[in-house]
């Protein structure tokens, strides 16, 4: 179906061996509470930070492309390539920008043969602004509906990444090899499944599954046995990530934020906080400066233009902390 990028092995293992998520340290630099931006028609669903930038860095759904965001509001262009169809779910190590491939077939790239099936990761390189892997994963469950959401990176440079519209987790070796590492019934949703994931120090993943407004746990010790976190009531998830051991979710169709907290290596968890201030139609959130910021992405919007992408129109976006 697509054609993957050959590159050397040796230098992607040394590279993805080294593979752990930018958190920015320094806690006088100046990141005000709320930064809004203007971006045309950008829809950005995912957001990470770049300490090499010293930026955000942001996707978009209808554009292909990745853009940045400094802590005074200013948006810009970063990269973009024929690949890139329409960013979801990203991540940033070092020199390395992850970010997931999708297709809900509202973009200027979208095609027919694109459009609710295409699930990969891109790799590029923030120095040369270049293209260095693509991951083809669709092509591991032919015939199905695809959506890569969001990834984890784990620190021995293996990759976990969602599919909402097929119910499995993927797993990338630091050589590039994709598999499947879990595809279960529980992950199954009329709508949108599997969303957000994050990968825990104790070796395990946590993933939402928005449509049954659950959180699963999946041991990556124990043959990545999958158990629900008990204790919470319905909580559909969109983005998470994890900060002191807290999960922080986007959830109410993007309308709060809620602080999860986890007494039995998440057996069972329970909502200690929820901020419901600052937020609008959010995505997802990205850990910086021991702080949570939050996306707000107009992601509803999306949904109400299928068929008619013209509605497509905002340019006003905000990110928010969690206070």
């Amino acid at each position: 179906m697509k054609n993957s990028l050959a590159l050397s092995a040796l230098v992607l293992i040394a590279c993805w061996l080294t593979a752990c998520e930018d958190h920015r340290n320094s806690p006088n630099a100046p990141f005000p509470e709320r930064i809004n931006f203007v971006a045309e028609r950008q829809y950005p669903e995912g957001i990470a930070y770049s300490s090499l930038l010293g930026k955000f860095v942001i996707t978009s759904i209808t554009q292909g492309k990745i853009g940045t965001v400094d802590t005074d509001g200013r948006y810009a262009d970063l990269l973009s390539a024929p690949e890139l169809i329409s960013g979801i779910g990203v991540k940033v190590a070092g020199e390395r920008l992850f970010v997931c491939v999708g297709d809900q077939g509202v973009s200027v790239k979208s095609t027919p043969q694109t459009a609710f099936k295409t699930a990969e990761l891109l790799v590029f390189n923030l120095n040369t602004r270049q293209l260095e892997r693509r991951v083809e994963m669709d092509n591991l469950l032919p015939d199905a509906r695809h959506f890569a959401n969001d990834l984890a990176l784990s620190p021995d440079g293996t990759i976990y990444v969602t599919d909402s519209f097929s119910p499995v987790i993927y797993k990338i070796m630091p050589d590039g090899q994709a598999s499947i590492l879990v595809n279960d019934p529980r992950f199954a949703s009329a709508t949108f499944g599997l969303n957000g994931i994050v990968y825990h120090p104790n070796g395990y993943l946590i993933v939402a599954q928005t449509g049954a407004g659950k959180l699963y746990k999946v041991d990556l010790k124990n043959g990545n046995a999958i158990s629900e976190v008990g204790g919470i009531a319905s909580l559909p998830g969109d983005g998470l990530t994890l900060l002191n051991n807290d999960l922080y979710v986007v959830t109410g169709q993007g309308s709060r934020v809620a602080q999860v907290r986890s007494a039995d290596n998440w057996q069972t968890a329970s909502v200690v906080k929820t901020d419901e201030n600052g937020y609008f139609q959010a995505t997802t959130n990205v850990a910086v400066n021991n702080q949570i910021y939050t996306l707000n992405a107009r992601i509803r919007e999306i949904s109400a233009a299928m068929g008619n992408t013209a509605l497509l129109q905002s340019r006003d976006y905000s990110i928010q902390r969690f206070r």
